[in-house]
């Protein structure tokens, strides 16, 4: 990480012009000004201008209570939350031991409906995300050991006071709570409080602090934007194991689940899957021959990863740059989806100087016992929500291999596309459809018209909204189920109708399903009785492959980027190409 002068340098050099804005808002009850350079300087990594707008100092109700559309508009995208306990209740913070068991009760309650009083308010403005600051578990506790084994001491009464607003942020959308004990923890009291400012001018946090709440904070702005990654890509070699299997063989490596050094290989690995799991995926690029690593995977006894857990591999003795642009094509992903691991400097350096839109973690072969943190810290494949499709992303991956299999056996794609027997839902969304909505619109960048990106509570809004359908395409074949691969939302003005969003999944392309798509979403707006509908293209790095989407399709641009096709005229639409049954709520007018 940076220092705080070489960020300022940074900061002194970038021209924002061209970068689109983040809105972060900031209520506190503490000094915290000094860590909008490090907001600044994440946002401008993610290719972002940070506007950050700040509340009174200790105004944080009022703030939330009053209509302020300076902090809170259509341009906010987070809102922090920094209320410090010892500035909202001196009593629970420094004089616990002093409090009856009713005077705690009492002040708890009132904290906890403060809480909830600026939660409400905040969300009564705006739907950006909230991100509220946890109070800190005490250093030294009021009762001292004792504390720890009292149920109502001052560190129980704390985690219960975080707990309950836990309860309180689960019940709003788009609300997550922070826990500054993570970033306490991973660098300690000495480097995280600085006591002297603290009382010079209520700041209670050192830059290093700063830095690092930032960089949590950071973790769920970057998931909110849609720029988590996708795919781990592992080189093999004193990476996955120690020392190397074409010169130490198979009884040589380094890998055992209770010796060292193989240990630290194998915690790595369990951390490697914890994120399959969570439906990353896994794949292997290194320099090697083929068949050695995979005996690797199928015979030795403390491999904890198996073939199956790998999505694709280029083992091969190509450069390493070519092999990822490889990867990405085979797993029809951008790049910037992938996270690049090597024990390598050199390779490490080739591909940051080649392909700098992949990320790098780079792993010193003598600080082998510190992978599993540098992978877990690393904060790249942090989510805000855990969906069906994520927990099968594996199996759906490992479908598709069987799908380009069965397609070396036709010479036509459409002979091909017919023997898949695709079946597309379209449907309307409903409660428990919005989280993979709100996902997809976050995270999909190639087929996606317009990419405005959407939290779950802005989803649910469309929904409620009278003016507003939001459908989605689900998609299945004989090999397996996609699930929900396609986003459509549509706003009524009158007797026209205007596409909002329109995307689909990178898994589904070459389909022509997005064509099935479109036509249904031309019934639906002769439905709600529209005369004309529009369509919207906004161009990004990403999305040039569809900028000609609605041209192609006899609509007329009549101004940049807006498209119109009268509805009278739908017929004029190019029939779908589309091979398989169609399934469609819009059809059965529900």
């Amino acid at each position: 990480m940076l220092t705080f002068s070489e960020i300022q340098d940074v900061l002194n050099q970038i021209s924002a012009e061209n970068q689109p804005e983040l809105g972060i808002s900031v209520l506190r009850n503490i000094t915290v000004e000094p860590i909008e350079p490090y907001l600044t300087y994440f946002a401008y990594q993610m290719g972002f201008s940070a506007q950050v707008q700040w509340g009174g100092y200790d105004c944080s109700i009022q703030d939330a209570l009053e209509d302020n559309p300076q902090l809170f508009s259509s341009q906010t995208d987070c809102v922090l939350v920094f209320l410090k306990l010892e500035v909202l209740s001196t009593q629970l913070a420094q004089c616990f031991p002093t409090l009856t068991a009713a005077e705690v009760d009492a002040e708890c309650d009132r904290i906890l409906e403060y809480a909830q009083t600026i939660i409400q308010g905040i969300r009564r403005q705006t739907t950006a995300m909230i991100l509220w600051m946890g109070f800190e578990r005490p250093l030294y506790p009021s009762w001292g050991i004792l504390d720890l084994q009292r149920q109502t001491g001052q560190t129980a009464t704390i985690q219960g006071l975080n707990a309950a607003i836990q309860s309180i942020l689960l019940k709003q959308e788009n609300s997550y709570f922070v826990d500054l004990d993570l970033p306490l923890a991973r660098i300690g009291s000495h480097h995280y409080f600085d006591n002297r400012y603290w009382h010079i001018g209520r700041s209670p946090y050192t830059r290093q602090a700063l830095c690092e709440i930032a960089t949590e904070v950071f973790k769920y702005i970057r998931a909110l934007k849609g720029q988590n990654k996708k795919c781990l890509v592992l080189d093999c070699d004193n990476t996955l194991w120690g020392g190397v299997i074409g010169e130490d063989g198979l009884a040589g490596i380094k890998l055992s689940a209770n010796s060292y050094p193989g240990s630290s290989f194998y915690e790595f690995q369990q951390e490697i899957l914890t994120l399959y799991h969570q439906g990353i995926l896994i794949a292997l690029c290194s320099k090697n021959n083929e068949a050695e690593v995979w005996d690797v995977f199928h015979n030795h006894p403390d491999m904890v990863l198996q073939e199956s857990h790998i999505t694709c591999a280029q083992i091969n003795w190509d450069d390493k740059a070519q092999n990822l642009c490889h990867i990405a094509e085979e797993l029809n992903i951008g790049l910037d989806s992938l996270v690049f691991v090597d024990d390598s400097e050199f390779e490490v350096n080739l591909v940051r100087q080649l392909l700098p839109e992949i990320e790098t973690i780079h792993l010193p072969s003598k600080r082998s016992t510190d992978y599993r943190l540098m992978l877990a810290s690393c904060g790249w494949f942090d989510m805000l929500a855990l969906t069906q499709e994520d927990l099968n992303r594996g199996a759906m991956y490992s479908a598709a291999r069987q799908r380009t299999q069965a397609q070396q056996q036709f010479t036509s794609i459409a002979q091909y596309h017919e023997s898949l027997k695709m079946v597309a839902e379209i449907s309307f969304a409903d409660e428990f459809s919005v989280p993979r909505i709100a996902q997809l619109t976050q995270k999909t960048n190639q087929f996606n018209l317009t990419t405005q990106r959407y939290s779950e509570a802005d989803i649910a809004d469309f929904i409620s909204c009278s003016t507003s359908d939001v459908l989605y395409l689900q998609l299945k074949d004989k090999f397996g189920v996609y699930g929900i691969v396609g986003v459509c939302i549509v706003n009524y003005q009158d007797d026209h109708a205007v596409i909002d969003s329109l995307l689909l999944s990178c898994r589904v392309l070459g389909r022509h399903v997005e064509e099935a798509f479109l036509r249904e979403i031309l019934k639906l707006a002769s439905y709600r009785e529209c005369q004309t509908i529009e369509g919207q293209y906004k161009p990004t790095p990403k999305n040039m492959q569809v900028q000609s989407f609605y041209c192609d399709r006899n609509f007329t641009e009549q101004a940049a980027g807006r498209y119109y096709l009268d509805l009278a005229y739908s017929q004029d639409v190019p029939t779908s190409r589309f091979v398989g049954e169609i399934i469609s709520q819009v059809t059965k007018g529900d």
